[in-house]
């Protein structure tokens, strides 16, 4: 027999839902749409079992260890509802929907999984799902605001709460001490691209299709588009060099692929335009701006990426004269012999010795180069460097050379890092003067980490702990306590339920990431996870990284450098470095065994069946549509 649930609302009510979720109901589902309209919403027989219908139809018995029950009259459905956990406040007069809702909610999940049809329509019931949660709250105050801000390339080590030895943050510092530092976030991929599609999908990159720098599909799901599904006010302003233009967003400003440090163009809705000024100093006016002129009576979620301190490393001259004379502490590991590594590290162009550039070195042409000879000169990576000391011309050469360019890379990146910090602080300010901070989540990240001269290299990619190592403070006021620090494991794939889960939402089964909350509120899950997936793809891409995938645990790492058959294991206890590679020890050999289990152990479970090992989608994300060009 076909039991449905029927439960009567408000015609208001329902014509609050997105027209395009009614139309999407009415076509996958075959709802009529006057049904609809005139106020009843109807759950979906198929995806209900026998047990948890009701009505007439008389239920199987339940399964020994089920923990659904018969349930044969509304007051079933009320008292299974009165067991479960809301997620959101509700009102009385929404109450008949909730019960659909729940039910979906609580049916088994190895029911839902086997039903013929929900292949076909998951997504569709877990957007529906994002819009009905729009009544069952209490408007805007009853769900945080959601500032999540991030730069590029911003390395943990760069921030004096993390314990910086270059720079201060006084800003960051201000954000951690009144939230919650986490000490082991790590990204999945350590590129640009794929790290911002995976944040926006909750999914590692051969599920969402972007492993390198190619065109992100804006079809597919979003957390921005379930959380504007649900009601709040969605922004995205800066970098968003994911290629063609962003969905799920209200309103969106975003810099053309990497766009420039001074004088940016920026591209809307509205069609392309120049602003005049620095470009951190820019996105941050236009993200206020979007707070500014919100809607008052809807939550906001706002996504503010920063394109600092990315490389070219280009600092306005105010910070820049802050760290002209100034000079940085080299790491430990700058000059690595890179003893017992394999071939990959070698083989890297990405070392500050002897693969920076005159640009980025900042070094000045001749005053008669034009045109594609000034560009030439500016490319080379110079052996030596004619430099001006108190007033005395000197040429630089071998060990001084390359102590002065470590120099000259850090003075410029720190400064870049300073104006990020600034403008952190003009956020916080404005939140404050605004009576908004009580109510706003804010969180400050990175795409991923970044090599500061760290095994004598610069950029990121490698599976080495200054690449992977985000840094992820978060401030929720009422929920954290002020100025704790998590020691669990956290990754990127993590941000995007975080997101559903502070505005009430429930997490869509495809996501791979596991919301923070639990430990945003200090608890300590047993089933918290001790080891992570990494892998990255773009080889030989523009430093001739070499490919490679990799477990890491609480105490070791595996590293797969697949094309090559060469593998590196650390223990990250004795050895936080990584100077050292064991792989090959035979001390180690039940340890690399154990890890190389877990390896393979979550490739599987993250479904990484090679989809991109040895070919990549094409190029997408520094070109923007005609139509966008020519205005």
């Amino acid at each position: 027999m076909a039991t449905i649930v029927a439960s009567a609302c408000s015609t208001e009510f329902v014509n609050r839902f997105d027209p395009t979720i009614l139309s999407s109901i009415q076509r996958d589902l075959h709802f009529p749409m006057n049904v609809l309209r005139r106020g009843i919403w109807v759950t979906v027989p198929e995806i209900l079992p026998p047990r948890l219908k009701v009505g007439r139809a008389v239920p199987s018995a339940p399964r020994e260890g089920d923990k659904t029950r018969a349930l044969r009259t509304s007051a079933d459905v009320r008292g299974a509802l009165g067991t479960a956990r809301p997620t959101t406040e509700t009102r009385p007069q929404d109450a008949p929907l909730i019960f659909a809702l729940q039910i979906l909610a609580i049916a088994p999940a190895d029911v839902l999984r086997t039903m013929p049809s929900m292949k076909n329509w998951s997504r569709l019931i877990w957007i529906t799902l994002a819009s009905l949660a729009i009544p069952l709250v209490s408007g805007a105050a009853t769900r945080p605001n959601i500032l999540f801000i991030m730069s590029d390339d911003h390395a943990a080590h760069a921030i004096s709460a993390y314990g910086s030895l270059v720079n201060k943050t006084p800003n960051l510092d201000r954000l951690a001490s009144a939230g919650m530092r986490f000490d082991n976030c790590f990204c999945v991929n350590s590129i640009c691209s794929p790290s911002r599609a995976t944040i926006l999908t909750g999914k590692y990159s051969h599920l969402n299709g972007v492993p390198t720098f190619n065109l992100f599909d804006g079809s597919q799901p979003t957390v921005a588009k379930y959380l504007q599904s649900a009601g709040y006010h969605t922004g995205m302003i800066g970098k968003w060099h994911l290629g063609g233009e962003p969905t799920g967003f209200d309103s969106w400003n975003i810099l053309p692929g990497q766009g420039v440090y001074f004088d940016p163009a920026f591209i809307g809705p509205d069609g392309r335009r120049v602003i005049k000024g620095y470009v951190t100093d820019i996105i941050t006016d236009l993200a206020i701006d979007f707070l500014k002129n919100r809607p008052k009576d809807k939550p906001f979620f706002l996504m503010c990426h920063h394109k600092a301190p990315h490389r070219s490393w280009e600092p306005d001259e105010k910070h820049r004269a802050m760290f002209a004379s100034r000079h940085i502490p080299e790491p430990p590991t700058l000059h690595d012999d890179y003893a017992t590594r394999t071939d990959a590290i070698r083989e890297c162009q990405q070392k500050v010795f002897y693969d920076l550039t005159r640009r980025d070195l900042k070094l000045e042409p001749p005053a008669d180069l034009t045109g594609p000879a000034r560009n030439q000169w500016l490319n080379v990576k110079p052996t030596e460097v004619e430099i001006t000391v108190e007033g005395k011309k000197q040429t630089l050469t071998g060990e001084a050379l390359n102590s002065w360019k470590y120099q000259r890379y850090l003075q410029d990146y720190l400064a870049c890092v300073q104006s990020i910090d600034d403008n952190v602080g003009r956020l916080l300010d404005w939140l404050d003067k605004n009576g908004l901070s009580k109510d706003t989540v804010v969180i400050y990240t990175s795409d991923q980490g970044f090599f500061l001269g760290d095994h004598g290299l610069y950029d990121k990619r490698f599976m080495y702990e200054a690449s992977v190592r985000m840094p992820f403070i978060v401030r929720w006021p009422g929920v954290t306590k002020p100025g704790t620090v998590q020691e669990a494991m956290a990754i990127n794939p993590d941000f995007a339920p975080l997101f559903m889960d502070v505005a009430g939402l429930p997490v869509p089964a495809d996501m791979q990431g596991r919301s923070l909350t639990p430990l945003l509120k200090g608890q300590h899950p047993a089933d918290w996870r001790t080891s992570y997936y990494y892998r990255y793809y773009h080889d030989p891409g523009d430093h001739n990284t070499r490919a490679h995938y990799g477990v890491r645990t609480t105490t070791h790492k595996l590293i797969c450098f697949w094309k090559k058959d060469q593998w590196e294991m650390y223990d990250l206890v004795k050895d936080p470095d990584e100077l050292h590679n064991l792989y090959n020890d035979p001390a180690q050999k039940e340890t690399v065994a154990k890890l190389k289990a877990e390896l393979f152990r979550l490739k599987k479970e993250v479904k990484d069946e090679d989809q991109y090992a040895y070919e990549q989608p094409p190029p997408g994300v520094d070109g923007q549509s005609a139509a966008r060009r020519k205005k």
